[in-house]
């Protein structure tokens, strides 16, 4: 199978980075056609399934409003995404923690912890089942690249998907190919038509 791999929170972020930095209000990614940028950006390969994995995010106490804001966002966001065809993983959790600044003062931080070791441990089971033929990486988080080189001689087509703007090298360099999306195509699916 040629499987997509997506980090979810770490694709939306750099996708929401290079959109607002050419000057574009936020975008709402519960109505973005994330099935037509992958159709457009993989044209040549025949992605058999593509799972986005995301953390889990639990209600914290100091903010329990914007936590049910957040989780319903989560909510219509993974609807969306199966509508599109995407198997959705909710795997780690995203929590948040005090975290102090320089000054002295105190700031509530979200951080996602677990996704990047879910992604790795389905790709090598499914790598070890003899199950996989390309792994298509979408995510620029260098923790993935102990998994990518375990895949090293095993038969598995290794692709890194990540954007023209700051590719990450590491993973680049680990992997057998090299695809950037560009950044007119993160714009041309914004509130599109499902395809």
């Amino acid at each position: 199978m040629n499987i997509l791999f997506i980090d979810g929170r770490n694709l939306i972020s750099k996708m929401e980075s290079i959109i607002k930095s050419d000057g574009q209000q936020e975008v709402d990614f519960s109505i973005y056609n994330f099935k037509g940028l992958f159709n457009k950006v993989l044209k040549d390969i025949s992605v058999d399934k593509a799972i986005f994995y995301f953390g889990r995010i639990l209600e914290h106490p100091i903010t329990r409003a914007k936590s049910q804001q957040l989780i319903e966002k989560q909510r219509k966001l993974k609807t969306h995404l199966e509508n599109q065809g995407f198997e959705v993983v909710l795997a780690g959790r995203v929590r948040g923690h005090i975290e102090k600044c320089p000054r002295g003062h105190e700031i509530l931080t979200f951080k996602e912890k677990g996704v990047d070791v879910k992604i790795a441990v389905d790709i090598l089971n499914i790598a070890f089942k003899k199950e996989l033929k390309t792994a298509v990486m979408a995510s620029s988080d260098s923790d993935l690249q102990p998994v990518i080189k375990e895949l090293e001689g095993s038969g598995v087509e290794r692709i890194y998907l990540g954007f023209e703007d700051k590719p990450n090298k590491g993973l680049s360099f680990t992997t057998d190919r090299t695809i950037l999306i560009r950044n007119s195509e993160l714009k041309e699916f914004i509130g599109t038509t499902l395809i």
